[in-house]
């Protein structure tokens, strides 16, 4: 959950911080608590009443602030009540899952003081803390750290969490067992995610550099990364939530054993492995779907052996099988019919059958969800799942329903 401005050089915004300040007063405390429940269509109206007894600045900022908890509560849960935050913050926010996961493998390595680096508003310190640890949380925003700060005081844990603003690049980890990195990967303004590595702030290999100084390190990195540019060195960590594919961590320190692992939340499973090519055969009764960590990490071929089955094509992650076998890493369906794709005799088929409820997946298929929809129209009372892909060089359609 660690965040950070996106960009690391900008100075806050002018005023950005007193105003902050004035939320911690009691006259702000007790005004951000009225507008808990705010309704967004109200604000105008609302404002105007409370700056009849507040100043406009503290009643801007309280508001400001009372949306962005709204905002925050599909990452943080009922913690967003009690949080202070920032836009980047809740924009860059990881889910509140993931960082307990994060925080609870750091516990489990043995690790007891950890310095957070580009703590951003405090999300990871706070999972830290909780789970045990001692933390250090850094980044150079005065804004970030003096939100951080108040986070840390509003959950209870401010005797777990330091917060100290400066450059993670000047920051001695001696005498910490764990370091997190979460650099910055969009551009100055809010702009474009950053892809290449050493294009982050700080650079990937300044983080590589860092972790061999302290037993255990974790560094967040954008899920899209390239297999190549990990680190022979590190374990690749791939976090999913409720099937969204949400982060991917570089672990040092915990062994060359298993280079690529798949963790799947809220349950936990998690699967590890090398990357290895799967074998690939023609359709079954059954067709799996990987969940996005394991497509992440390459580890397609450990399910597909888990179930019994093969890819329908050596390229894409679809996997067949003759039997159904429960895994937590790959949904199930079972598959009715196998046609080359075309559209005209897909809506015919469908029409005949009553299926009005389509759920549409595609890989490698050029053609989208929404143009198929439009082109099948359908109706009726029963529900299918189509995935439209290729199998050799031909185009086509498997139709089935949750196994």
């Amino acid at each position: 959950m660690a965040v950070r401005t996106s960009d690391p050089d900008a100075p806050d915004a002018p005023g950005a911080l007193d105003a902050f300040r004035a939320l911690l007063t009691e006259p702000g405390r007790l005004l951000l608590a009225g507008l808990r429940d705010i309704d967004p269509d109200r604000e105008l109206a609302v404002a105007t009443r409370l700056r009849r007894d507040h100043p406009p600045e503290l009643v801007a900022a309280a508001i400001g602030q009372a949306r962005l908890r709204q905002r925050a509560a599909a990452k943080f849960g009922p913690d967003a009540e009690r949080m202070y935050f920032t836009p980047d913050g809740v924009e860059q926010a990881t889910r509140a899952p993931v960082a307990t996961w994060r925080a609870r493998r750091f516990a489990a390595l043995g690790v007891s003081r950890v310095a957070d680096l580009c703590c951003g508003v405090g999300g990871d310190a706070l999972a830290l803390a909780r789970a045990g640890l001692t933390v250090l949380a850094v980044d150079r925003s005065p804004l970030a750290c003096a939100v951080a700060e108040a986070n840390a005081a509003a959950l209870g844990l401010a005797d777990r969490v330091t917060v100290r603003c400066a450059a993670v690049e000047d920051t001695d980890v001696r005498g910490y067992d764990g370091v997190f990195v979460d650099p910055a990967r969009r551009r100055a303004g809010g702009g474009r995610r950053i892809f290449d590595p050493e294009a982050y702030s700080p650079p990937l290999s300044w983080a590589v550099a860092l972790a061999a100084e302290v037993p255990y390190a974790a560094l967040k990195i954008a899920p899209g990364v390239p297999h190549e540019a990990v680190p022979a060195q590190a374990e690749a960590e791939w976090v999913s939530d409720r099937g969204d594919v949400k982060e991917a961590v570089l672990w040092f320190g915990t062994g060359p054993a298993a280079p690529r692992r798949a963790t799947l939340l809220p349950g936990g499973h998690t699967l590890t492995g090398t990357a290895r090519p799967a074998p690939a055969g023609p359709p079954g009764r059954y067709l799996y779907e990987p969940d996005g960590a394991v497509i992440r990490a390459s580890l397609v071929a450990d399910v597909a052996e888990q179930v019994a089955g093969r890819l329908l094509d050596p390229a894409i992650a679809y996997i067949a099988s003759d039997e159904l076998r429960p895994t937590p890493y790959a949904t199930a369906y079972e598959i009715t019919d196998v046609l080359p794709f075309g559209v005209k005799r897909l809506r015919a088929l469908l029409r005949e059958r009553g299926v009005g409820t389509v759920t549409i997946k595609k890989r490698g298929s050029a053609v989208t969800p929404e143009e198929l929809r439009s082109w099948l129209r359908p109706s009726g009372p029963h529900a299918s799942t189509l995935f439209l892909t290729r199998i050799g060089t031909a185009p086509t359609v498997l139709i089935g329903h949750p196994a």
